[in-house]
């Protein structure tokens, strides 16, 4: 589709798919992050991931795409970034938006969609290395102008500071399980769902309640859920587990976890032919905390702007 990569990128590439196939019982604990393309390094690939998808896409199509398009192993994709829910890949993928943004190739709304702009559409190919140099130079002049703002990666992918949902994640994953299925059930209400119930019980197949969600005020359907208070990432198995505790039970189902899922999970969750279950995960689940305003301020900074051409009309 002419777009291009840097020859390091392909080297790394290759070495990762030879890394992976000499060993092939190498477990997911044993990867290290240094085999995680890092984020300089995903800004090509991410332009042509949303280019496959049409020029926009949510985060949850972007980042199975990237890996698709590198043909990453599922060790590689799935290492965990700390205890934050997210992997290592999708926390690097994140930079790698953020300095396309600032770059001017890509644009975000506030429903967390990124799509390419005029240029990321006309761009053939993408130097990230120079994208790096030329926006942590951005990033300096902003820290100059603005003291304590986020500290951007270097190339060589250094620790970023922690962010909002991070720290939230932090504070619902140290409450009390009872606690966090309460608020669980405050979160199904307050978007929408009626007689919202936690039942949990003994041999239930890990459902935690149920609810109704009535749509237009005419169809209704009953949905159970389950609340994980999580710091890795869920698997298939337990996708597959609620899966079969829901049977004959409820129309949909949702898990709700302050972690991530993994790819294999998010799969499972809309496999064709089996009853259908949403997955909310710890960026999703915070995103819906602030968007609720539950336990969440968002302090707004007012910005004064002097129009000098109007006094010069009068």
């Amino acid at each position: 589709m002419g777009f291009g990569f840097s020859c390091d990128h392909r080297r790394h590439k290759d070495s990762l798919v030879k890394n992976v196939c000499g060993l092939p019982n190498r477990s997911q604990r044993n990867m290290k992050k240094t085999e995680v393309p890092t984020f300089d390094e995903l800004m090509g690939p991410t332009v042509e991931a949303l280019k496959r998808l049409g020029g926009s896409a949510s985060i949850d199509e972007l980042v199975p795409e990237i890996v698709r398009i590198l043909d990453l192993p599922q060790e590689i994709a799935e290492i965990p970034h700390g205890t934050t829910g997210r992997t290592e890949l999708e926390y690097r993928s994140a930079w790698a938006r953020t300095y396309l943004r600032k770059a001017g190739l890509l644009e975000n709304s506030e429903r967390g969609i990124w799509a390419l702009t005029p240029a990321g559409l006309q761009t053939k190919s993408v130097d990230g290395r120079r994208i790096a140099r030329d926006v942590a130079k951005q990033f300096q002049a902003e820290r100059a102008a603005t003291a304590g703002s986020e500290e951007p990666p270097t190339s060589d992918d250094g620790e970023a500071e922690i962010t909002w949902q991070e720290k939230l994640l932090s504070v619902v994953q140290a409450m009390d399980p009872i606690a966090f299925e309460r608020l669980c059930q405050r979160v199904l209400r307050e978007s929408g769902f009626i007689e919202v119930e936690v039942t949990k019980r003994s041999g239930d197949g890990g459902i935690d309640g149920h609810g109704t969600i009535r749509l237009g005020g005419l169809i209704s359907f009953n949905v159970l859920f389950q609340s994980k208070r999580y710091k890795g990432n869920i698997g298939p198995d337990t996708v597959r587990d609620f899966r079969g505790a829901m049977v004959g039970r409820a129309d949909k189902g949702v898990i709700i976890s302050t972690g991530g899922f993994t790819f294999e999970a998010r799969r499972e969750a809309t496999r064709d032919g089996a009853p259908p279950i949403d997955v909310i995960d710890g960026r999703l689940l915070a995103e819906k905390l602030k968007e609720l305003k539950l336990g969440v301020k968002t302090n707004l900074v007012e910005h004064v702007e002097i129009i000098e051409e109007w006094f010069k009309s009068i």
